[in-house]
């Protein structure tokens, strides 16, 4: 066996430079370090800064479309600086979908992961292949792209409006989203697809709002369109719509239909992570403007006291009207380390029709935008990113890898024990005290306060067999919390052991992060997220290795 301690090993010296200060455990001697015990050996271990860590809520989405070709997850870019192609799945810790009502469920009763012809269900088996968890959104208004919401609803009389009177977009219909048929239908829907998907293992997060334009969650119509003036189409003239109305009782629409549907969602999601897109004009009839709507932080409180955590579908977007502004940025503020945030940038660069604003807001080239995306992701202090469909993600890869390896390298959560100290040798039956410190070297932070995971990951401590390096003992720390681990401040845990239940003989001591929530075919759990140390230490299933030990 392969193995290094603090004596073969120095300590490698890393920069830990932030915007936040974390807070030390009580058991800190003021410096980050548990006092050691004096029997222990210290182990120091070194930290691995590059490789992709496939753990849960951090790291790059891949966005692929509800009808994409499964093959897509398998689409490679060339990196000049690596001299090769590369996967962009290889890149990512969850594939995103955002796609129609219709495509998850075409006629009653009928659901794509029922369809195995379907392009949804070869999405989700490829992903499934891939060892990469879904992520979704279900779009409902069908403006701009057709039907979203299944015709058959409608069949039952669900209400809607039509967003045009010319005949061959006829399918562009509105759902009026306070209609109880229309609601009693689309609850059955998630009701059935939570009862599917209600999975961890599956499902990364589910985007869980999905109404108005795009399911961005503005432009939300609750007493129809607005006429707008008229459009001329085969030579006939017809009436034309724009933003939704707004009334007097647009706020009480507005609230009504946030407590409906983020209280489905949360009633329904109950171990999965659920996101909301923060915009000033959340839940409003209009999208742009660039003062907020004064009741925006109310409607978003709602959805954050159901459970919902924050995700923004504009970053990089400078334009005060309808992009990321500053009550964006001073809204996540407040949020930070309290909730993950997911960045999606908001341009498509391969659209003629974005040319112009992007030339007018100071971007120049593609990697302008994906720099711009970047830095105002760090600002946020993200947890995840987008590798956007077609062109975008192309340019991620061939105009601006560099940001593509620092987001892997500095963004999100990145955890590792960089120092533990343990005992050698122990006496059957008695206790002993075990040291680790742990530091977090990304700018965002590990949600173990979700209502969802209600701090399912805990550090613990096993003791591996000496020739499989499979644990045989494991004792968890309940009192460890990662989400107080920030960049800048390590936070160190001193834990006793009892060793009455071990039996005689020679083991590894190591550590790890276990999910409590699932357990192997031996009562031990499963490693739940990976660490980020160095190979030589960690054993394959994800365990920290830390010294040998006699059980006498």
């Amino acid at each position: 066996m392969k193995f290094i301690t603090a004596i073969a090993m120095p300590l490698l010296a890393f920069f830990l430079a932030v915007s936040c200060d974390g807070k030390e455990n009580p058991d800190d001697n003021g410096d980050g370090n548990a006092s050691v015990p004096e029997d222990n050996i210290e182990v120091k271990i070194i930290a691995d800064r590059k490789s992709v860590l496939k753990n849960p809520l951090t790291g790059w989405a891949m966005y692929v479309s509800g009808t994409a070709d499964p093959s897509y997850l398998d689409t490679e870019y060339y990196v000049s600086s690596l001299g090769k192609s590369v996967r962009v799945s290889d890149y990512s810790t969850c594939i995103y979908v955002r796609t129609s009502w219709r495509n998850f469920n075409p006629e009653e009763g009928v659901y794509f992961w029922d369809d195995p012809d379907s392009k949804l269900y070869k999405i989700y088996t490829r992903a499934q292949e891939l060892g990469l968890p879904m992520a979704f959104r279900v779009v409902v208004d069908g403006r701009d792209q057709g039907a979203n919401t299944p015709e058959w609803v409608y069949e039952k009389g669900a209400a809607y409006w039509p967003s045009s009177e010319i005949p061959r977009f006829s399918d562009r219909k509105v759902p009026n989203v306070l209609d109880p048929t229309w609601r009693k239908y689309y609850e059955k829907f998630i009701e059935d697809f939570a009862a599917k998907f209600n999975d961890p293992t599956k499902i990364a997060f589910i985007d869980g709002y999905g109404l108005g334009k795009w399911g961005e969650g503005h432009n939300v119509c609750y007493e129809g369109l607005e006429v707008v003036g008229t459009e001329t189409d085969g030579g006939v003239t017809y009436t034309k719509y724009g933003d939704g109305i707004v009334s007097d009782k647009t706020p009480e629409y507005k609230e009504n239909t946030m407590k409906w549907i983020t209280s489905l969602y949360s009633r329904c999601f109950t171990r999965v992570p659920l996101v909301i897109n923060y915009h000033r004009q959340i839940g409003h009839p209009r999208s742009s403007g660039a003062q907020a709507q004064p009741d925006s932080e109310h409607l978003l409180q709602i959805a954050i006291d159901n459970g919902y955590c924050l995700r923004a579908d504009s970053f990089g977007m400078h334009n005060q009207d309808w992009g990321y502004n500053d009550w964006e940025r001073n809204y996540v503020e407040q949020w930070k380390y309290k909730l993950p945030v997911i960045l999606e940038g908001g341009y498509v660069w391969s659209n003629p029709g974005h040319q112009s604003s992007i030339a007018a807001e100071g971007y120049e080239t593609a990697g302008d935008v994906r720099e711009g995306e970047f830095l105002e992701g760090e600002n946020a202090c993200v947890n995840m990113m987008d590798f956007r469909t077609g062109d975008e993600v192309r340019t991620w890869f061939e105009e601006a890898y560099p940001y593509v390896e620092r987001f892997i390298q500095e963004g999100g959560y990145r955890l590792y024990p960089d120092r533990a100290s343990v005992p050698q040798s122990v006496s059957l039956g008695s206790d002993v005290t075990v040291t680790s410190r742990w530091v977090n070297l990304g700018w965002g932070y590990c949600p173990v306060n979700l209502k969802q995971w209600n701090q399912k990951y805990k550090v613990a401590y096993a003791l591996l067999d000496m020739e499989t390096e499979k644990p045989v003992y494991e004792f968890v720390d309940e009192a460890s919390d990662l989400s107080k681990w920030l960049k800048g401040s390590p936070t160190s845990y001193s834990f006793d052991i009892s060793m009455k239940s071990v039996s005689i003989g020679g083991y590894i001591w190591a550590t790890g992060i276990v999910d409590t929530t699932m357990e192997t075919e031996n009562g031990i759990h499963e490693i739940g997220i990976r660490v980020a140390a160095n190979k030589d230490f960690l054993t394959d299933e994800g365990w920290v290795k830390l010294a040998n030990v006699t059980v006498n």
